[in-house]
């Protein structure tokens, strides 16, 4: 049987520029039975900076997870997303839309993109939470991620 201690914590990028939203997911995160490492950027250019280990990101783990936001500063998600899975070495990494965003045009827009999944951010604090372990339940428990 594998601890913790015998598991590579999971990557997970969170996209996102609302400071709330960062420390809900932080907060949902920390409880988590699987360890796991987030990294957080606020903008789309600084994701695919990321992404592509430019710049000051040279170096940076590969993301397992994205959880991304649509409206960003400076590239907006669908941008993101749209750039994610058009490049071979970056499309398998599962991408989540956690978004506000309840637009059909939005939800069909992403899938079109190759979003794994989408998801509206619920306003209820305890809501929240239950929506980024469930994110972790699934994402990191339950689904065979790639290995890079």
């Amino acid at each position: 049987m594998l601890t913790s201690k015998n598991v590579r914590p999971v990557q997970i990028l969170l996209v996102e520029d609302n400071p709330g939203d960062v420390g809900l997911t932080l907060e949902a995160l920390k409880e988590a039975t699987l360890p796991n490492k987030l990294t957080v950027v606020k903008t789309g250019v600084e994701a695919l900076s990321l992404l592509r280990r430019q710049g000051q990101h040279i170096g940076a783990p590969r993301p397992d997870l994205i959880l991304l936001d649509l409206n960003l500063p400076k590239k907006d998600g669908r941008k993101v997303l749209a750039e994610i899975k058009s490049d071979e070495n970056l499309k398998r990494i599962p991408v989540v839309i956690l978004t506000t965003s309840e637009d059909e045009r939005d939800v069909l827009e992403s899938y079109n993109l190759h979003a794994n999944c989408y998801i509206v951010k619920p306003l209820d604090l305890d809501r929240f939470i239950t929506v980024v372990k469930t994110i972790e339940d699934f994402w990191l428990r339950i689904v065979v991620l790639p290995k890079n």
